[in-house]
């Protein structure tokens, strides 16, 4: 399967608008965002866990990241509750499930392969550093080489300047509202911005953003 696979062109998703598709395991859905590959697969997804749901046993080739975006997603390592993020490296393996139902954001097979950091960071408890721009503030969550994973918090009014993104950016919008001069972007939207290209975006209402940055050129 191929879902905005050309990781060359920009992508917009609106993923509130997108249908629930069924995972293999029952009680497991998923809103696909990009995708390349069958089952398993470069992919970036929103996937809901019912309640007593649960996927089997499996390990990451490419890894894995997730931010919790509801509920409760677990797994023998233990719980994940809304705004928990982690990073699985390759080769990691686990048993992930939800016993009162959960929704993540997730990316799988998208690690530089000497990335073996595991991570795991409760957002809700960590404290925001000051942006370049005033009414920015940031909170980094993982670094390695040119990549970069951040929550990004805008106060409303904020214009940043143009820029350019050498090698690519992805944006999911957590609450709030962005807009550049391509649109408006709402609270579920998620963006990318390809290698090579500029935007200058900004906020009337104020907005939160999880942001990564400097890996599309490498993949």
């Amino acid at each position: 399967m191929q879902l905005h696979a050309d990781l060359t062109r920009r992508a917009v998703v609106q993923s509130a608008a997108l249908d629930w598709i069924p995972s293999p395991m029952p009680g497991v859905d998923r809103r696909m965002l990009d995708r390349n590959g069958a089952e398993v697969a470069r992919a970036t997804s929103i996937v809901r866990y019912a309640p007593e749901s649960f996927f089997s046993a499996h390990s990451h080739g490419g890894g894995e990241e997730f931010f919790v975006l509801d509920g409760v997603f677990s797994d023998e390592n233990g719980d994940y509750t809304k705004g928990m993020y982690v990073r699985n490296p390759v080769g990691s393996r686990h048993t992930p499930f939800s016993k009162e139902g959960g929704t993540i954001f997730v990316k799988l097979h998208q690690f530089d392969p000497d990335d073996q950091a595991s991570v795991r960071i409760d957002t809700t408890c960590e404290q925001w550093r000051p942006g370049i721009v005033d009414g920015i503030t940031v909170m980094p969550l993982h670094q390695f080489r040119g990549e970069s994973v951040s929550l990004v918090n805008w106060a409303a009014g904020v214009i940043f300047p143009e820029h350019q993104h050498p090698n690519g950016e992805e944006i999911l919008v957590l609450k709030g509202q962005l807009i550049d001069e391509q649109g408006c972007y709402d609270e579920g939207t998620w963006i990318r911005n390809p290698p090579g290209s500029h935007h200058r975006p900004f906020s009337e209402k104020g907005c939160v953003l999880y942001v990564k940055t400097g890996h599309l050129g490498q993949q």
